[in-house]
């Protein structure tokens, strides 16, 4: 396939708001492709070279491509920065010169060309990827050459994610959303959807029903779903079991030991690999008796001197990619394993809580190391008993607990009541933080107009049609050193205007549009019904909004399709009487 046919869909996306006909025209595209090229294809549409658990880093700066235009258009930079300042994109800075384009580049060498440069390393790698970039230009037209530029600066922004992409094989291959939960189970044992997509092309649907998890390829997450009271809780579980709810990194770990120098991952729980920052875990992981295995565990900072764990915010410090020896050793890490999910070449997903939990208490006997433990449980059968152990774990520091059916299988990318949070509840609060999407800021007046912010705006994620919907607007809970890196993050994301996937009233357009990239915790009194906001209104119903919101940090952790959902909303809402 033409590289050109690809840049033409996206572009008659780009000129689409609708997300069915986007659904299509992606459908239509990925029809005409060969099973190689659709794999390319879908994460070149998401915006990516490879899958997000393989990482895309061409570690080009704005800058550099800012000369390189210059360079291979015979202007100057200060030429291509007005038209940046015009467009607010500098992709679109392309469309405005004629160059004639040797051209006619398939997919399949365009992948190969950005490959190569993401690739360059070492002395002078910054000049080589230049003079790449610009033989890679002279054999696109402008057009195609628009969308290169931003994927890779990391900006290609259609205005969909991967639920919209899991639609359109399903429309590409029934000619409707009928396959959609076939797909979606495959995409959640293999966070692959290239491979997805290669194996659907290759090999039907039936190859993407018999899709098993892979040892090195993430699986989706299961996640709690949350109960007000302990009450609650046994009322809706029965007998159940309670594990204490550490305030860490959730991870994924990986490990195969097929050769003589075992591959482990860790996999945080937005499926990046974050295996770099861990070499005080790696050994103690590789010393476990297995072939290979896929478990979850939760690492979090401690003090060895007191033995006991330290607050997210010192665990945190361990997100960094330089002086990673020097922080192990500063802000050692202990990690509890909590579920099993493949051992030995086999999945175990489809065995009860109960089976997998023997199997990891097995696995851990086999290392001799205390940074690796498995989570402690304990067997609930009144309310009373889980209040009691919901107290134990708060006097403790912890955040409180996640309660579990004994008998529930692993549900990866499903939440449900097979886990359920219980956390410190503040009088007069919600049981939870809302975690939300950033979404545009105000301009300041008073005292924050020299901080040239004043409040943001922010959205939960509509699952359903792929879209982020208003609920908040907030002013308050950063001091004056926040507000300005607020800014600052957000400048880094901004847009010229509404992003497609973006739904809000025109009273509460904000004064800066922010690609929904960035996600925060919100703390906030209650849910309220919004005659404004867009979270889960519909031509029947009010919106919601939050009460007195207030901004607790932000998640770094979390992808902004892992927000809360409006679906949750709806639920936090009946649960407040």
């Amino acid at each position: 396939m033409k590289f050109s046919d690809v840049a033409e869909c996206f572009s008659r996306i780009e000129e689409t708001s609708g997300r069915v006909e986007i659904t299509k025209l992606l459908a239509d595209l990925f029809k005409k492709a060969r099973p190689r090229d659709a794999e390319i294809i879908v994460n070149l549409a998401l915006g990516q070279l490879k899958p997000p658990y393989i990482g895309t880093q061409f570690n080009v700066a704005e800058k550099s491509i800012i000369q390189v235009l210059a360079e291979f258009l015979n202007v100057t930079d200060e030429t291509i920065k007005r038209h940046i300042k015009q467009s607010g994109d500098l992709g679109l800075v392309l469309m405005d010169y004629e160059w004639q384009a040797d051209g006619g580049l398939t997919v399949l060498q365009v992948y190969e060309a950005l490959d190569h440069i993401e690739k360059i390393s070492g002395t002078g790698s910054a000049d080589e990827k230049a003079k790449c970039i610009r033989d890679l230009l002279g054999n696109l037209s402008p057009v195609e050459a628009k969308y290169v530029i931003r994927v890779i600066l990391g900006k290609l922004r259609l205005g969909f994610s991967d639920m919209t992409v899991v639609d359109s094989l399903s429309w590409m291959e029934a000619g409707d959303k009928s396959l959609r939960g076939i797909i979606e189970n495959a995409y959640n044992v293999c966070v692959d959807l290239g491979l997805i997509a290669f194996e659907l092309k290759e090999n039907g649907i039936a190859a993407i029903e018999r899709m098993k998890a892979h040892v090195g390829i993430p699986i989706r997450p299961a996640a709690a779903e949350r109960l007000p009271t302990a009450k609650a809780i046994v009322e809706k579980l029965g007998v159940c079991v309670a594990q204490p709810k550490l305030d860490g990194f959730r991870l994924q770990i990986h490990l195969d030991k097929h050769s003589s120098r075992p591959k482990i991952h860790f996999f945080s729980r937005n499926l990046i690999d974050m295996s770099y920052m861990f070499p005080d875990l790696t050994h103690a992981v590789a010393s476990l008796d297995v072939t290979d295995m896929i478990c979850e565990g939760e690492a979090i900072v401690y003090d060895p001197n007191t033995d006991t764990f330290l607050p997210f915010q010192e665990t945190v410090k361990r997100k960094r990619k330089h002086g990673i020896e020097e922080a192990a050793e500063s802000f050692p890490l202990r990690v509890f394993l909590f579920d099993l999910l493949y051992l030995n070449g086999k999945e175990v997903m489809s065995e009860t809580h109960e089976e997998r939990r023997a199997l990891l208490l097995k696995i851990a006997k086999t290392v001799n190391d205390n940074r690796v433990q498995v989570i402690g449980e304990k067997v609930i059968r009144t309310a009373e008993q889980l209040e009691d152990d919901f107290n134990e774990n708060i006097t403790a520091g912890l955040e409180g607990l996640v309660v579990k059916r004994p008998d529930a299988i692993y549900q990866p990318g499903k939440r449900n009541f097979n886990w359920i949070k219980l956390k410190r509840q503040e009088e007069g609060h919600l049981e939870d933080t809302i975690d939300c999407i950033i979404l545009g800021y105000y301009d300041g007046a008073g005292k924050r107009a020299s901080f040239g912010i004043g409040a943001f705006l922010v959205g939960v994620y509509n699952k359903t049609d792929d879209c982020f919907e208003t609920i908040a607007k907030i002013g308050t809970g950063m001091s004056d050193e926040e507000w300005i890196m607020l800014r600052k993050k957000c400048d880094d994301l901004a847009v010229v205007n509404r992003p497609k996937n973006v739904v809000c009233a025109k009273e509460l357009y904000p004064d800066v549009w922010v690609s929904p990239e960035l996600v925060c915790m919100i703390r906030a009194d209650e849910i309220t019904i919004s005659p404004v906001h867009a979270a889960g209104k519909s031509e029947k119903t009010l919106g919601y909004a939050l009460r007195f919101p207030r901004f607790m940090g932000y998640r770094i952790d979390k992808s902004p399709q892992e927000v809360t959902t409006v679906k949750e909303i709806v639920s936090l809402y009946k649960d407040q009487f």
